[in-house]
């Protein structure tokens, strides 16, 4: 300004300058936003190599050691995989050092430990690190049975549809497969669009492991109810209370996440998740309607057998496929918030606080007085770009002193 005053031009010659300057810091912004987004999906996307070290450290010990290759649970516990009597818990995952604290910090925080199962769940790669390390790391009394995948009969028999439905993700999701730099060269979109298109790159939105929670009615036939738990959370009190929560009828015990004192986190409704600008979504629900959380869920099993829940879940994700992605982009839970419609019932904000992965407004004091804490989101507490104040409540459940765990240079901080 200083400068068109000394030259003494007219308005329109200021207006136009102005209007160069504006138009170039929109770009540099634009080129900020985007680097940071590619910055953000590197860090999340990648695997440390810590955990890299960790699996195959303990793939070479369950090879070689056969105190690592124990049957688990050991054979005069196994009638307790399918006894209602116990609390059965559900961890799915590939990640060891992830499910090893959500192991650990079920069973110290149980009042009735000898009464938890916990049934994990992996695939064909993770099946024997993950069972050499609770091989070596019991957690008695508490029974830990670890399962593949492909040791399921019932996904071994004809087709699956979960397979299928992958399979087909990963066809329609080609669209966005340019890889990252592909992505990121686009001078056209706008950078939020780039965000999930980078996002869509996630490995997770390919893992098995974060679609099997459809199929617990099958995998598990002769239980009744199971508490489903996601690997990046916490457990931080006794959850046999669970049981005795009165579902009224109702399949899916969750918290909702549209009421709560944190707007950021807890302000999330359809129109969070599904996209009420195509027709079909706006003709069949309320985008004002409350969401759910995955990550901590209490499933009533019997009830989920008398229902269509995954008929539904199914029907929308094909739907969704043919619409090449437009009814929502990515995850588990659009479907889920369909599939599930009328069949939640509400349980206290107490056992399950979210959002500890995607903001660092939850102080440390307020996330101890929580049941279950959720690190969902890019910053997960096994990465870099963990919050530091938070990720001690997820660090003081490993044993650094471990030698695996020293072996890789896993260090608290």
């Amino acid at each position: 300004m200083s400068e068109m005053k000394q030259s003494r031009s007219d308005a329109k010659a200021f207006a136009l300058r102005l209007r160069e300057m504006i138009v170039l810091l929109e770009q540099r912004t634009r080129t900020a936003k985007i680097q940071e987004y590619l910055y953000r999906h590197v860090a999340s996307s990648s695997i440390p190599k810590q955990l890299h070290c960790l699996a195959l450290k303990l793939a070479n010990e369950h090879s070689n050691n056969a105190a690592a290759r124990l049957q688990l649970p050991s054979a005069e516990l196994v009638p307790a995989l399918v006894d209602n009597s116990y609390f059965h818990f559900v961890l799915a995952s590939d990640n060891v050092l992830a499910a090893s604290v959500v192991a650990t910090s079920l069973v110290k925080n149980a009042l009735r430990p000898e009464k938890f199962v916990l049934h994990i769940i992996t695939d064909r790669k993770t099946y024997s690190p993950m069972q050499a390390w609770f091989s070596l790391h019991p957690l008695d009394p508490a029974i830990i049975e670890v399962k593949a995948l492909h040791q399921f009969d019932w996904l071994s028999k004809g087709k699956v549809p979960v397979l299928e439905a992958m399979e087909k993700d990963q066809r329609v999701r080609s669209q966005f497969r340019g890889g990252s730099s592909a992505i990121v060269a686009n001078n056209t979109e706008k950078p939020q669009v780039i965000a999930a298109k980078l996002q869509a790159l996630s490995p997770k939105y390919n893992s098995l492991m974060n679609h099997i929670r459809i199929h617990l009615p099958e995998l598990f036939p002769s239980l009744n109810k199971v508490v489903f738990l996601d690997d990046d959370i916490v457990i931080q009190t006794d959850l046999s209370p669970l049981w005795d929560i009165d579902m009224n009828g109702k399949v899916n015990g969750a918290v909702e996440t549209c009421r709560g004192e944190d707007s950021f986190v807890m302000s999330k409704r359809f129109k969070s998740y599904l996209n009420f600008s195509h027709p079909l979504i706006a003709k069949n629900f309320d985008p004002n309607e409350c969401a759910w959380a995955y990550g901590m869920n209490i499933f009533d099993l019997e009830a989920w057998r008398k229902t269509n829940i995954s008929l539904t879940y199914y029907h929308w994700l094909e739907e969704n496929f043919k619409s090449d992605l437009s009814l929502w982009q990515l995850g588990t839970l659009p479907p889920g918030l369909i599939a599930f419609y009328g069949h939640v019932h509400v349980i206290d904000p107490f056992w399950h606080m979210l959002g500890l992965g995607y903001q660092d407004n939850t102080t440390l004091a307020d996330a101890e007085t929580a049941g279950v804490i959720h690190f969902n989101g890019r910053a997960k507490p096994w990465l870099d770009i963990a919050f530091p104040q938070l990720r001690p409540l997820w660090a003081k459940y490993i044993d650094f002193s471990d030698k695996f765990i020293k072996g890789c240079h896993i260090r608290a901080s």
